[in-house]
């Protein structure tokens, strides 16, 4: 026979404060885990079936049981209901449709019993400590937090946070970093997810977020908004950029960052295991903060191009290698410190480059515009590049030029005006044979042009252009930092893009041309549900027949 086990109401309580302290939950949780434990208990003990009720007072320690039962005229369950007789000998005042409280003897717990009672209290603990986890640490992403790495599985870092355990994962780490169990370590709070096997607390050391919040502890004028780390970049365990601004004229940034002899930066420097740090002033004009992110290079000039996004910033021959860096690291920091793509030419390339363009647009137009070489060469110096800003522009601007005047200037418009309508209609044409429908050159926005990349891409009919996210059909290509002219130190890395990427095409203007495929899909459902259903009858007599 199984000894039974009890404890007096002292000892229930006393448990209850342990273990609330220990896992540092709320004490009414670990109240209602016992009593939900004492109500499976008496239930194996009375029966399943019955509405068994459990309350421990959290005070005294008393324990009462009782079955709760339905006052009902008849009865369909034995277990959960009681006629009125029946109920007038527990109350003598119930009625029909009360619910009588039937008092229960307290119970003593076997060894099964109390094992059983023992697995419902440590999971409705460890519930509720997971909880008490997740509460805790889900504001507190973006926060440097210490703790001791616990151990290290598979090239992951788990991290005793004291409270919980975060997990540095092996791409969030600092290459070639020694990591020990033991070592008590800092790091970034990336993200808190709630998982089934309790909050996952993921943590960093490679974000550049992590080396914001390094300096906004080493320097106080960050953390008191007077200095405002703007952009940052890095090289895990290499090297990083961060674009800083004052926002008090006599405070200069880059001194404040850096600290009397270096002590401020090179306490972040220890941080990150040795990591050199670039502390480059922060501009809002694009072409000067991209000149001081390209530093220790000098830059000869920048070119900005919108369209692509991209900027070309050509150097002298010698600073070459060093604005692009070992293996590309210096140009590819600057280009993510920016948010813009960089391409690296010297003085020779950027000459070539422009001559070829010259010689390329004025062959256009003198092939297109039907004029001699001397005309065509004249509209590209004065800036013109393409068809369109001929037929377009301004009549007095084109009149305005050297040597032109009005009838001139007329004439080139219209005959411009013409070549575009030739281009027009060949890339209509080129567009049939494709076999792109008629429908999709009603969507707006799109010319002849963009409907034969359509068609190259197998895009073809309104259900082929509808079925695109707005991405997959207007966005940019992204590309790393790369050099023109030479082949040493080239690199290009280019992410695919929408199929329309190079026509410039914004995010809503692909949002309105899919809509637009898309409104066919919502007529024939329109229509579908105008059409009145066959008869019961109809269909019955088809069946018939």
């Amino acid at each position: 026979m199984a000894t039974a086990i009890s404890a007096n109401k002292a000892e229930l309580l006393a448990i209850a404060d342990a273990v609330a302290r220990e896992k540092l939950i709320d004490k009414t949780i670990v109240i209602e885990a016992m009593e939900d434990a004492i109500q499976r208990a008496a239930r194996a003990r009375y029966g399943a079936e019955n509405d068994i009720r459990a309350k421990l007072d959290p005070n005294s320690g008393d324990l009462r049981l009782w079955r709760v039962v339905e006052v009902v005229e008849q009865v369909d369950d034995y277990f959960k209901q009681v006629d009125l007789k029946g109920a007038q000998k527990l109350k003598k005042d119930a009625a029909i449709g009360d619910y009588i409280v039937d008092p229960l003897p307290p119970i003593e717990f076997g060894r099964i019993a109390a094992q059983a009672a023992k697995q419902v209290i440590f999971q409705k603990v460890r519930d509720a400590e997971r909880e008490r986890q997740y509460e805790e640490f889900k504001d507190r992403a973006g926060e440097i937090i210490t703790g001791v790495v616990k151990r290290v599985e598979f090239g992951h870092v788990v991290v005793d946070l004291g409270r919980a355990e975060g997990v540095i994962r092996r791409d969030q780490q600092i290459p070639r970093e020694l990591v020990r169990v033991g070592d008590r370590i800092r790091s970034l709070i990336l993200s808190v997810r709630r998982e089934n096997r309790g909050p996952q607390i993921f943590l960093s050391r490679a974000h550049p977020d992590f080396m914001r919040k390094l300096f906004a502890q080493e320097v106080p004028e960050i953390y008191d908004g007077i200095i405002e780390i703007k952009a940052a970049a890095r090289d895990p365990g290499s090297r990083a950029k961060i674009g800083v601004i004052s926002h008090d004229g006599s405070i200069d940034p880059v001194g404040a960052c850096v600290g009397m002899k270096g002590s401020r930066v090179q306490a972040v420097v220890q941080e990150m295991q040795g990591e050199k740090i670039d502390i480059i002033p922060w501009s809002e004009d694009t072409a000067t903060f991209v000149v001081n992110a390209l530093q220790p290079a000098s830059v000869a000039r920048v070119v900005l191009d919108e369209e692509e996004d991209r900027i070309e910033v050509v150097v002298p021959d010698d600073q070459l290698s060093l604005a692009i860096g070992r293996r590309g690291q210096n140009v590819r920091l600057a280009s993510q410190l920016t948010g813009k793509g960089i391409d690296i030419l010297t003085e020779a390339d950027a000459s070539e480059k422009r001559q070829k363009e010259f010689v390329e647009r004025s062959s256009m137009f003198e092939k297109e515009l039907d004029v001699d070489e001397t005309l065509a060469q004249l509209l590209v110096a004065e800036g013109f590049g393409a068809l369109e800003e001929v037929a377009y522009v301004d009549m007095d601007e084109l009149a305005a030029i050297e040597g032109f005047d009005e009838e001139l200037a007329q004439e080139l418009q219209s005959r411009a005006t013409e070549a575009l309508e030739r281009r027009e209609e060949a890339n209509r044409e080129e567009r049939r044979a494709l076999g792109v429908e008629d429908d999709l050159a009603t969507m707006p926005y799109l010319n002849e042009a963009m409907l034969v990349t359509l068609g190259k891409a197998g895009i073809k009919t309104l259900d082929d252009l509808a079925d695109l996210a707005t991405d997959e059909l207007v966005a940019k290509k992204r590309s790393e930092p790369r050099r023109r002219g030479g082949d040493a130190g080239k690199q290009r890395s280019e992410d695919k893009g929408g199929v329309l990427s190079e026509y410039g095409l914004s995010e809503e203007q692909g949002n309105e041309i899919i809509m637009a495929a898309r409104a066919h899909w919502f007529e024939d459902e329109d229509q579908a549900e105008e059409t009145p259903a066959p008869a019961v009858e109809d269909a019955v007599a088809d069946s018939d027949q």
